[in-house]
């Protein structure tokens, strides 16, 4: 882990945003239609607002932020979303005005502080191949941190393919008067992963170091044909078909990975 450097004597409230990120993608093959259909409603499932909700509100906790509002709605066919709003430091009393009286104006002066999560299965509607991409977004002011959250919510979701990407925006000024355009160390969002994540996972950076911009794009090492089918055991297979599938999972995945079709 990097060490934080000292702490900033600011003039006023620390202005910076603090933005995190990511594409998370599962990848799956289902022999059948039916299967097919049956992996969407698995994941429609598994991955309900009620189930995002409660990990953003983890995250919440994790980064040390406050919750002001929550929004959350489960999508027809399939797909869900949740939004929290956050601040750094608590903004009402809550004994006194209840849980649920937030006023207009905390909500629109905070409303650069939050936690997203969209949710897009879908399937190939010829080979097989279906896939689960989670689209979060940590955003936050002030000295509080959205990497502290990074390996919990990748270890929530079943991670194949992890697209990340880190920025730091705005500038805060210090007692002094000079501007400061990033108050922490960091040469890579690696370096805020823990060491069993980083042996899963084959990683690459594309980082812009002059504009505090940070990107890494990670995916697993092993390939396991078992843990990519649904419904269904390799050994079930013939050579042939197992091959065919194998291909067809390894092509997705760097597909996916390298964010472009590759050519025949």
């Amino acid at each position: 882990m990097v060490k934080p450097l000292p702490r900033l004597r600011l003039q006023g409230f620390n202005n910076l945003t603090k933005a995190l990120s990511f594409n998370i993608y599962d990848v799956c093959y289902a022999v059948s239609e039916e299967q097919r259909d049956r992996y969407i409603d698995y994941i429609d499932e598994a991955y309900d607002a009620d189930r995002l909700t409660q990990i953003l509100t983890d995250v919440a906790d994790i980064i040390g932020a406050n919750i002001l509002n929550i929004a959350r709605q489960d999508y027809e066919p399939q797909g869900a979303s949740v939004t929290i709003l956050i601040s750094e430091e608590p903004v009402i009393d809550k004994k006194q005005a209840g849980r649920e009286l937030i006023s207009d104006a905390v909500v629109a002066h905070m409303d650069k502080s939050h936690i997203t999560v969209h949710t897009y299965p879908e399937t190939h509607p010829h080979n097989g191949i279906a896939t689960f991409r989670a689209d979060i977004d940590v955003a936050t002011c002030g000295v509080i941190s959205p990497l502290k959250a990074l390996n919990y919510l990748i270890e929530s979701f079943e991670s194949d393919i992890v697209i990340m990407d880190y920025r730091v925006r705005g500038f805060t000024r210090d007692v002094k008067g000079k501007k400061h355009y990033i108050d922490h160390k960091i040469n890579s969002i690696q370096d805020y992963l823990s060491k069993s994540i980083r042996s899963r996972y084959e990683s690459i950076d594309v980082n812009v170091y002059q504009e505090n911009m940070f990107h890494t794009k990670m995916h697993v090492k092993d390939f396991d044909l078992d843990t990519y089918l649904f419904e269904e055991k390799a050994r079930n297979l013939s050579f042939k078909e197992r091959s065919r599938i194998e291909m067809q999972l390894r092509r997705e995945i760097e597909e996916l990975f390298h964010g472009r079709n590759l050519v025949d």
